[in-house]
Formats: structure tokens, sequence, C-alpha cells
């Protein structure tokens, strides 16, 4: 389950954290956290792991996993162990402190977040439908 499925009205999470803690994280979560803790831009770490930019935005938005051949090479380059990536336990990286983000803005990262991954799953849909359509139609010609 998504940590903004567990979001309170205040933007926090049941477990009282802010838009990100090692409770709540999911899988796309660490890795956006690990990614962005090395400074690194989605591009980079994809050229990087020799995926698509589309395949590492699935990745960290829950839409997909990856191999576990990729999760390692993921845990390497990002300097994290490969159970912290999957489960949140272990090596990872700190989590950031709760106090240093007003509320305000840690809501509206979550809700942002929240959004995108809503947009991506509506795109996905769309794409199948006119997939379908498009079957459709050459199949009357």
């Amino acid at each position: 389950m998504k940590a903004e499925d567990h979001m309170a009205e205040d933007g926090t999470t049941e477990d009282g954290g802010g838009w990100y803690s090692n409770e709540s994280a999911t899988f796309g979560d660490r890795l956006v956290a690990a990614r962005e803790a090395l400074g690194l831009s989605q591009s980079d770490l994809a050229r990087q792991i020799g995926v698509k930019l589309k395949t590492l935005s699935a990745w960290e938005n829950d839409l997909s996993e990856p191999r576990a051949n990729k999760l390692q090479m993921l845990a390497g380059v990002l300097n994290v162990s490969l159970i912290w990536l999957l489960n949140g336990e272990g090596a990872g990286i700190e989590t950031p402190d709760s106090h240093a983000m007003p509320e305000e803005i840690s809501a509206m990262l979550t809700e942002i977040r929240t959004l995108q991954g809503s947009l991506k799953r509506t795109a996905d849909r769309l794409g199948g439908i006119e997939k379908r359509l498009q079957k459709a139609l050459r199949e009357q010609s």
C-alpha cells in the first residue's frame, strides 16, 4: 500500500511522518529518495543502469518493479542495500528530518506525488483504450 493511502488531511502519514518516512515509504519512494540523495536526475540514473526513462519513472511511481538484475544494479549505483530498496530495512539513506520542511510544503509535495501517480495511470489507461479503438477500426476495414 502506498504512503499516500495512509495520508491524513494535514499531509502527514498515520505514523506522524511527512511525505517520506521509512515506515510508510514504498519501493518507489525509497528509489526516489536514494536517487535524489546522490543528486542524480532520472535521466542520469536511467542511463547508468541501462533502462528507458519511462521504465525508471514507472518504478519510481510504483507502477512496475525492476527485475532482479536491475535491482542489484540500482542498489550498487545508489550505494544502498538491496534489502533497503525492497523493504526499507538495512543500509539505506538517512530519512529527511520532519522538522526541516514546513508542513504546508510537505503536504504540497505529497499532493503532487499523488496526482502524478494518478495522471500516469490515467494516461496508461487512455493509451490502452486508444490501441483497442485502432484495432477495432482496422478490423472493420
